[in-house]
């Protein structure tokens, strides 16, 4: 088998560089901004992680945000919670909170009920089938952050929080 010598040159480059930076990873020029690093950084970092995620959700029969919801419906406890409330308990903006509502329910894994007092009201509760769906992924989901993030220190993790808060919530000008 014939290996370019450019190839191994960049592989054993890579193996010798415990963690390679971004331009390196991604295999492209200097950036022009740190601020331009830093988000395509984010972004790259997401998609690392959200991958193994996507499958283990995929392997149950959900995806993130569905996961999500019955997160925030089951945290509601047994009184349920308005259906046009969930969005803002969200990780992620999803607008269609009807569509991912509409699915959990067509596979038995919530419930909705109107309102007694206002009818406009539509209560999303989680179901029995729910609840176990969760306890199943719950063991899951924690080890796979710490498959992912463990490597890093508790500081580490610490700096890296607030770093992600502050980016979230810069200074009024």
């Amino acid at each position: 088998m014939f290996v370019s010598t450019n190839i191994l040159s960049r592989y054993i480059c890579r193996m010798e560089q415990a963690t390679p930076d971004l331009q390196q990873e991604l295999e492209t020029q200097p950036f022009e901004l740190p601020e331009q690093e830093a988000y395509l950084n984010l972004v790259h970092t997401h998609s690392v992680l959200e991958s193994e995620f996507a499958r283990l959700f995929k392997q149950h029969g959900l995806s993130q945000p569905l996961y999500n919801v019955l997160k925030v419906v089951i945290r509601a406890g047994s009184q349920g919670v308005p259906s046009q409330s969930i969005a803002q308990y969200m990780l992620a903006n999803d607008p269609d909170i009807t569509r991912l509502v509409d699915r959990l329910e067509k596979i038995g894994l919530v419930t909705r009920e109107r309102g007694t007092q206002d009818r406009r009201l539509v209560w999303v509760k989680i179901t029995d089938d729910g609840c176990r769906q969760i306890e199943a992924l719950e063991a899951l989901v924690k080890a796979l952050h710490k498959r992912q993030l463990s490597h890093m220190s508790a500081a580490k993790l610490a700096q890296l929080n607030q770093l992600l808060v502050e980016a979230r919530h810069p200074p009024m000008p």
